[in-house]
């Protein structure tokens, strides 16, 4: 072998599986591997999965030269309510900050039984001290220095691992929050600290206060978790550099995530993403709409012109949390989605589910409840094994558990299967016209991107609710997250909040908040050892009309045109909201500067001829409108490009099992990827 071949490998963990992709840098060769999540400690099925890859490479551990990572693990603690004992430290009289958060309620939720979620601080641990800046950043009270002291006697007293520092306008002037980290350094040294002017430097106290309180809540355990992965990792004779993808679709080092780990919030899902516009980009598409079907959750993802979007309205369950992250929308629907019947007679699919410990019934770990792997098997969607021969699935145990749906429901095994199935499908449709639908965009103009390891079991019959006529099916979708960490760069955002109004900025006071943002990115960009000629600035407005609650992100033209600035916002609003007014005065309001640094990317892979006499590996029996018909159950590996299947059909692989449905007709890509188009007409009002 050359000696300037090298490898990068990328793991993604899931709340199922871990997916591993290991690819040569120079040749593009890439292997892949499916192992099953440890919950326990996740970085155990992270080195057993790379373990795997090297070994079906025939490679040695020594030739990575780059270990790219996206982990759930800060997610999983916020919304399991994990996170360490935090205590916070506000400006006096800002103590109930958290409890009164804002007066709206979740869009989604009922008026009547929204009941408000418990706050990750309880008052009686939130501390006052006195002392202020103004919102420009002049100090109006120097701060009480014993107050502080104070509350970290009775922070340590409580119990607490963490504590979170939260000034008024620290936004505008971080001295005050400076000053208390360093008494608190002095008073508890073996705490978690963290402070909003280090984590979200801008607008809104709530806002702030909350991202800044998630984020020390989940240090300790991302710390010891990365400790233990890069342990994991020397153990294996792995030196190469540890990258942690971010919820806006980078990654960054091992040292800034310790100091910033909630930006990993959704980072599984923002490295699918990724992947799916390198997948859609080597297609020749740009409009696509992504849905990753994973074990428990569906993220789905809109892209227009081959651009990601980024949004400032993140949330992590019930919680706010405005980091600049991927644009996307999340539901409890996966493979191990569980179905339950209600106690009125009606079925309901997720937003539980059965996990990887003990997974669905079929799987055979102790599982009893029906899931949508479940009723897939029964409906004779899959095979009879995953992973390459390495998984068996018990087809008895999931008929079984269909049937604990079936009987009080008085359905057929079958029925109740299928009824799974479409709550499921609907579920997840309602999601996607969030994204499109809700946002002026009309799905039948886009391609669907359906990934994740039950992504592609699902992508015809979602098509057809939405009245999609083309489907792209990468050539790994059950690890295309993975392989979207081999396309990420690294990346990091740095905001100042100046709140000006357009008419009458201050353009010289902008520049220099800009500049400032820019020396802030110099030293990140040491800090991650980006060579000059990799690194590239972005600079970026968040701006709306005067008293309006939120804003939109506007790219900052090259000459500063308050004009033309005023003629991007007014558009951007438009197509977002169907109207402008133009009568209204406009606002910036936070200046955002995007620092990328960009990495080597691999070279693409490319399919060969095949062989299509040995694709078939087998027949299989397919419950179809209550008949039971046989379809060819097919070795994707082992089509060629230019190779057509006429569905129905079934497609295996390693990560994923692929279900080509009646009247659709799949065609093999040289990139890898299976297009698969509509043959039949459509309900023109599917997608209304």
């Amino acid at each position: 072998m050359p000696s300037h071949e090298k490898l990068i490998v990328a793991v993604d963990i899931g709340g199922t599986f871990t997916d591993i992709t290991l690819q040569d840098i120079e040749s593009g060769k890439a292997w892949t591997a499916k192992t099953p999540s440890t919950p326990r400690d996740p970085s155990e099925a992270f080195l057993t999965g790379v373990l795997l890859a090297l070994d079906q490479a025939g490679r040695a551990a020594s030739e990575i030269i780059r270990v790219l990572h996206g982990t759930t693990v800060a997610t999983n603690l916020i919304l399991e309510g994990r996170t360490a004992p935090t205590a916070l430290l506000t400006t006096a009289g800002f103590r109930h900050v958290l409890e009164i958060g804002r007066a709206d309620l979740p869009r989604r939720d009922n008026l009547w039984s929204w009941v408000k979620p418990k706050r990750p601080v309880p008052p009686a641990l939130v501390f006052e001290a006195a002392g202020r800046m103004d919102a420009t950043g002049q100090e109006l009270e120097p701060l009480d220095k014993d107050a502080v002291r104070q509350a970290a006697q009775a922070a340590a007293a409580a119990g607490v691992k963490a504590i979170a520092i939260c000034f008024l306008h620290a936004f505008a002037n971080p001295d005050h929050e400076r000053q208390a980290l360093e008494i608190l350094r002095q008073e508890v040294p073996g705490l978690a600290l963290s402070a909003s002017s280090d984590v979200l430097p801008i607008v809104r106290e709530y806002e702030r206060s909350m991202a800044t309180v998630l984020n020390v809540g989940v240090m300790p355990a991302v710390s010891t978790y990365i400790e233990r992965l890069e342990g994991r990792l020397r153990d294996a004779a792995i030196t190469a550099p540890l990258l942690l993808m971010k919820s806006n679709g980078g990654v960054a080092g091992s040292a800034a995530i310790r100091q910033a780990p909630v930006q990993t919030a959704l980072s599984g899902p923002a490295a699918g993403v990724v992947g799916a516009r390198m997948i859609a980009e080597a297609a020749g598409i740009q409009d696509i709409i992504t849905v990753d079907i994973g074990g428990t959750s569906a993220d789905i993802c809109l892209m227009s012109k081959g651009k990601i979007g980024l949004t400032q309205t993140g949330r992590v369950g019930p919680w706010p949390l405005p980091l600049p992250m991927i644009d996307m929308v999340t539901i409890g629907a996966g493979g191990g989605s569980i179905a339950l019947c209600q106690a009125d007679g009606t079925l309901t699919v997720g937003p539980q589910s059965a996990g990887a410990e003990p997974g669905p019934a079929s799987y055979g770990r102790g599982g009893t409840a029906a899931t949508v792997t479940d009723a897939h098997l029964v409906l004779g969607h899959l095979p009879e094994t995953l992973l390459g021969g390495r998984m068996k699935l018990d087809a008895h145990l999931a008929r079984a558990a269909i049937d604990r749906i079936a009987l009080p429901l008085k359905l057929s095994r079958e029925d109740a299967a299928r009824g799974i199935l479409a709550i499921a499908n609907n579920n997840m449709v309602g999601a996607i016209r969030v994204v499109s639908v809700e946002r002026g965009h009309d799905p039948r103009d886009f391609t669907l991107v359906p990934f994740g390891g039950a992504g592609p079991l699902h992508g015809c019959a979602l098509a057809e609710l939405l009245g999609m006529r083309r489907i792209l099916v990468p050539p790994s979708p059950g690890v295309l997250c993975a392989q979207g960490l081999l396309a990420a760069d690294l990346k990091s955002e740095f905001t100042v909040s100046i709140t000006e109004a357009l008419a009458d900025a201050d353009w010289g006071r902008i520049e220099r908040s800009f500049q400032s943002l820019e020396e802030s990115a110099k030293l990140w960009f040491q800090q991650e050892a980006v060579l000059p000629q990799d690194q590239s600035l972005k600079r970026v407005a968040l701006m709306r009309y005067e008293e309006q609650g939120h804003e939109l992100a506007i790219d900052w033209p090259t000459e500063d045109d308050v004009v033309l600035l005023g003629q991007k916002f007014s558009t951007a609003h438009k197509a977002l909201y169907g109207f402008d007014l133009p009568e209204v005065a406009m606002e910036i309001v936070t200046l955002r500067l995007e620092a990328s640094g960009v990495l080597p990317a691999p070279a693409p892979g490319k399919v060969g001829q095949g062989d299509p006499h040995t694709a078939k590996i087998s027949t299989q029996a397919m419950l179809l409108d209550g008949t039971e018909i046989m379809v060819p159950v097919l070795d994707r590996t082992r089509l060629g490009v230019g190779a057509e299947i006429n569905g129905p059909a079934i497609l295996t692989q390693l990560d994923t099992t692929i279900l080509i449905e009646i009247d659709w007709v799949a065609s093999i890509q040289q990139s890898g990827s299976i297009i698969l188009t509509k043959q039949t007409s459509i309900r023109p009002d599917a997608a209304s």
